[in-house]
C-alpha cells in the first residue's frame, strides 16, 4: 500500500462519527502512565486522540502525529470535550522532525511498521527521548494473526519479543512481556489479542 492509499484508508475509517477505537486510553498505556511526573509526550500514530487526551488530563504535554486530517478533527473535538489542548501534526512520521532528547515519555500504541523499516523508526523516537525518560509500548505479537480482534494481517507487521528486545535492549526495563488479553476498545479492537506490552526507562 502506497502512503496516499494508506493515508485514505485511514481517513475513511475514521469518517463515522463513532471512534473506532473508543475515547478512552489504551488500559496498559493508562496504568504506566498514571504515577509518573506530567512532562512532555510523544504519541506517533495517535489517530482519533484517546491516549493524548487522556495524558493531556494528567498534565502532560502532548505531541501528537498521525496521517490522518480525520483522525486530527476527531482528536481535538475530544480534546475540546473534555476541557484540555494536545498539539497534534498531520503529516507522515519520517517527515516530521523530532528534536533529539525532546521528550520524558514516548507511548508506541498499535504502531506497526515494517520489519525492514522498523528498527530505524524506533531508534527515531528514542533519540527524541530524555535519558531517563520512559516508554511505553503495546502492539500485536506474531500471534495475532489468527485472530479476528484487530491489527494488521502480514506477519511482517507484528512483532517477536526478540524485535522488541532488539531494539530497546539499551533501556532499564519496567515491564516485558507477550501476553493474550481480551481487547475491548470500541469496534476496532474487541475480542481475544495476542500483545507484546514492554515498559521502560532510557
Amino acid at each position: 500500500m502506497n502512503i496516499h492509499s494508506e493515508k485514505d484508508s485511514w481517513n475513511t475509517r475514521y469518517s463515522d462519527s463513532e471512534f473506532v477505537y473508543g475515547k478512552e486510553p489504551n488500559s496498559f498505556f493508562k496504568q504506566q502512565l498514571t504515577g509518573l511526573p506530567a512532562g512532555k509526550i510523544l504519541l506517533p500514530g495517535e489517530g482519533e486522540g484517546r491516549n493524548a487526551v487522556f495524558a493531556a488530563k494528567l498534565g502532560w504535554n502532548v505531541g501528537a502525529i498521525d496521517q490522518s486530517e480525520t483522525g486530527k478533527s476527531k482528536a481535538l473535538l475530544l480534546a475540546q470535550e473534555n476541557g484540555v489542548t494536545i498539539n497534534y501534526i498531520v503529516g507522515q512520521i519520517e517527515d516530521v522532525t523530532l528534536q533529539e532528547r525532546e521528550y520524558d515519555a514516548i507511548g508506541l500504541l498499535y504502531l506497526h511498521f515494517n520489519y525492514e523499516v522498523r528498527d530505524v523508526f524506533h531508534q527515531r523516537f528514542l533519540k527524541a527521548l530524555k535519558p531517563g525518560g520512559t516508554l511505553i509500548f503495546e502492539a500485536f505479537s506474531k500471534e495475532q494473526i489468527k485472530n479476528t480482534s484487530g491489527g494488521p494481517k502480514d506477519s511482517n507487521l507484528l512483532y517477536s519479543l526478540e524485535d522488541i528486545i532488539e531494539d530497546f535492549i539499551d533501556f532499564d526495563i519496567d515491564v516485558f512481556t507477550k501476553e493474550s488479553i481480551m481487547l475491548n476498545e470500541g469496534n476496532g479492537h474487541q475480542g481475544k489479542a495476542d500483545v507484546i506490552r514492554f515498559s521502560g526507562k532510557k
